[in-house]
């Protein structure tokens, strides 16, 4: 390490200032015997008793209603540490709770998976439980120095000394794990004795080991560190435990790679903190628009909601004056005609008054009088056969149809244009069918759909001209989507694709996602699934429950099977097929090979010459007898002259392997007729894909990504291909998800 990154890594921050590094997430105090979960985080280790408690107790009483408000991934309340002290002391009060390999008088619940509260992954435990994780010692340090620093002004007592004359400690000593004055450490640890090599420090409460131990192995150290589950571990981890397989390095070497990395980050830190300050500055800024700006749109947003209901106001007055003005019109005929009627009855009004009238009997002065009174009685009487109201009481035209104007508020859009969504790639697959996904940002609303819309930008029968056809160049798109994925249907074989997706919320689109393209594979894609009947070796070979996966295992068997390699003969590889055979047409499969394959090989051969290599006892699989052996093995100076029942190519160690081939020969590859083996030597694909065309009796390997031709020759198809795999020593296939999708239904 350079002097300048030893100065700043002296130059340490001051003590005080990292306090919200020692919070422990759930009890939101300084931590207390910090665990070191397989996640990296930390976590006390009362709290993650505690989780394991409610976890069990969740599961002792799901669905009954006296069990645990809350969940785990929540914050635990409040330490609830009296309980737990009780169920160790009567041994639980809802059955044992004990498990396998822990020590009498722990808590261990039976669930042992916990939330972490920094990543929220679901952790594991194991049978062991917390007896499985470390103790964060560096970080239980800094909390005793962080909290020796909040209370300066308190000093640690001797542990010998006892009250009233306990004097104040003056040495800790970490063998013995307690804390002495002068004169009590002088007793304790007299000169000449073994005591006296006892490691001693300042004043302390936090005694910590001088060794690490395995925890898996009680007596063993830790002396090596595994760079896949990213801990220390002992030997006898790597010699037959549970890292086994994986990678590691030696505790010194990680204790350098891991220090030196961390001394350069904080040294960066360090000599940027001017820009730091800068972009705090920055933040600060923005955190004072933000405030102002969201002040602003509400003072917006209730102006524009006061002249909303300003005009609904207007509205509503006008409507009920006008219907106010209705009602007192037809009150009014109503009760005019209710008077009318009323004079018709005896002894009042009109009748009364006819009456009177022919009571004159000068007919003259009647004549006079009853021509006129006749005519109102003619009325009243035609009145009184066609009866109708003055008015009606029904106000159906003030009846309001506000369906389209309550649809216009409801779709008001109030959080703005949602952000765009992003296409994954990692997850989306092109074959005849199309499955496009994709992600959201992470603090995205929520949306009401999204639309994917596509279109085909080169492939068989497409020219420039035709861009702005029907066909082609024209983006289509899909019916709505609700969820995060879609398949599209009816694509073009061996084309290329153009894919963009944008989400709608309230009526508002967003912007479209970055366009990504696909290129579909040649055919059809072909579905099977591994055949587990014919010629599958089942004490080489492990094939999961859907079958779209196989593993061989490098055992006792491969070794035994090594020792031929004395007497010239070589291990034979262990073949699987498809359960499906092709008879006609033209077929597409992809597939992935584990990077750490030691030798896979992978293509198609006939029923008859699988059923030679099914039942020949010699190891038709050499490398030498394999007449298409591409591995670096010395079958390079064997060639390609006729058509074969079977071609396969070799994947191993990460390479891909063109076989060598004679100019005769009907093979279509750069590098396959090169005599240098490096140039017939590629990378493998993360993805390969295998294309049978039956009738035209040719097989083609493509780079399943971008759909790149790697190697084609001509095969025999005389009789019903299979595809086929080979495996040797540790490797792992695994079919597509579209290959075996639609037999999985079945």
């Amino acid at each position: 390490m350079s002097a300048e990154m030893r100065r700043s890594s002296t130059t340490a921050v001051p003590i005080k200032n990292i306090e919200r590094e020692l919070i422990c997430p759930i009890c939101k105090e300084l931590f207390t015997h910090p665990l070191i979960l397989p996640c990296q985080h930390s976590v006390c280790h009362k709290c993650v008793r505690e989780l394991l408690m409610l976890n069990h107790e969740d599961s002792f009483d799901a669905g009954s209603e006296c069990s645990l408000p809350g969940s785990p991934r929540s914050r635990v309340p409040s330490p609830s540490m009296e309980r737990l002290d009780r169920l160790v002391r009567s041994g639980g009060s809802r059955g044992s709770i004990s498990s396998p390999g822990w020590r009498r008088g722990s808590v261990t619940p039976r669930v042992t998976t916990i939330p972490c509260p920094g990543c929220q992954h679901d952790i594991d435990l194991g049978e062991r439980g917390i007896s499985m994780l470390f103790r964060n010692f560096t970080l239980e340090s800094i909390v005793e120095r962080y909290r020796q620093a909040a209370r300066a002004a308190v000093a640690i007592m001797c542990n010998i000394c006892k009250p009233p004359q306990q004097q104040e400690a003056t040495k800790s000593c970490m063998d013995c794990k307690a804390s002495y004055c002068n004169e009590c450490f002088k007793l304790h640890h007299p000169w000449g004795t073994p005591k006296a090599q006892h490691e001693y420090v300042g004043p302390t409460t936090n005694f910590r080991p001088k060794v690490l131990m395995c925890p898996e192995h009680e007596m063993e150290k830790v002396n090596m560190y595994c760079e896949v589950c990213r801990r220390p571990v002992c030997h006898l981890c790597k010699l037959g435990g549970s890292h086994a397989n994986h990678k590691v390095t030696s505790m010194s070497s990680a204790y350098k790679i891991l220090k030196e990395k961390l001394a350069k980050s904080i040294h960066y830190l360090i000599s940027k903190e001017d820009q730091v300050r800068t972009q705090i500055t920055e933040l600060e800024v923005l955190i004072n628009q933000t405030e102002e700006n969201g002040q602003l749109a509400e003072r917006r947003a209730n102006e524009h909601f006061e002249r909303l209901f300003e005009t609904l106001q207007e509205r509503k007055s006008e409507m009920l004056r006008s219907i106010e003005q209705s009602r007192n019109r037809r009150l009014n005929q109503l009760k005019g005609q209710v008077e009318e009627y009323q004079g018709m009855l005896e002894n009042s009004g009109l009748v009364g008054y006819a009456q009177e009238v022919l009571k004159e009997t000068d007919q003259s002065c009647f004549v006079q009088t009853a021509k006129q009174l006749h005519v109102r009685i003619q009325k009243a009487t035609e009145s009184l056969r066609t009866f109708h109201p003055a008015a009606t009481p029904c106000f159906d035209e003030f009846v309001l149809e506000t369906s389209k104007e309550e649809t216009l508020l409801k779709e008001m859009c109030f959080g703005g244009v949602p952000d765009p969504p992003l296409i994954d790639l990692s997850h989306s697959r092109v074959y005849n069918e199309a499955s496009i996904c994709w992600r959201l940002s992470d603090d995205h609303l929520p949306t009401d759909h999204h639309v994917v819309e596509y279109r085909r930008l080169s492939g068989p029968g497409h020219s420039p001209s035709q861009e702005d056809g029907e066909d082609s160049g024209v983006w289509r798109a899909t019916d709505r989507v609700y969820g995060p994925s879609t398949v599209v249907c009816d694509l073009e074989p061996d084309s290329l694709y153009s894919f963009r997706v944008r989400s709608c919320r309230n009526s508002m689109f967003s912007p479209y996602s970055p366009e990504v393209t696909f290129h579909s594979p040649p055919a059809p894609a072909f579905g099977f699934l591994f055949s587990d009947k014919c010629g599958f070796s089942t004490e080489r070979l492990i094939l999961n429950k859907r079958r779209d996966t196989v593993e061989s295992v490098a055992g006792m068997g491969f070794l035994l099977a090594a020792e031929r390699v004395q007497t010239g003969s070589y291990i034979g590889l262990d073949y699987i097929i498809g359960d499906t055979g092709i008879s006609q047409g033209r077929h597409y499969w992809a597939f992935k090979v584990e990077p750490y394959s030691y030798m896979v090989k992978v293509g198609v051969a006939s029923d008859s010459k699988l059923l030679e290599w099914f039942h020949n006892p010699r190891d038709t699989s050499s490398p030498r007898y394999d007449h298409d052996s591409g591995h670096d093995s010395g079958s390079e100076d064997t060639c390609y002259e006729l058509s074969q029942p079977f071609t396969l190519l070799t994947l191993g160690m990460g390479k891909l392997f063109i076989p060598k081939t004679s100019s005769s020969s009907s093979v279509s590859t750069a590098n396959a007729s090169s005599g240098d083996p490096s140039n017939r030597m590629l990378p493998m694909p993360q993805r390969l894909g295998v294309c049978l065309d039956y009738d035209a009796c040719r097989v083609y390997f493509y780079d399943a990504d971008t759909m790149r031709c790697l190697y084609e020759r001509q095969v025999d198809c005389s009789g019903t291909m299979y595809p086929a795999f080979g495996l040797m020593g540790s490797g792992k296939v695994q079919l597509e998800e579209f290959i075996t999708a639609k037999r999985l239904t079945f």
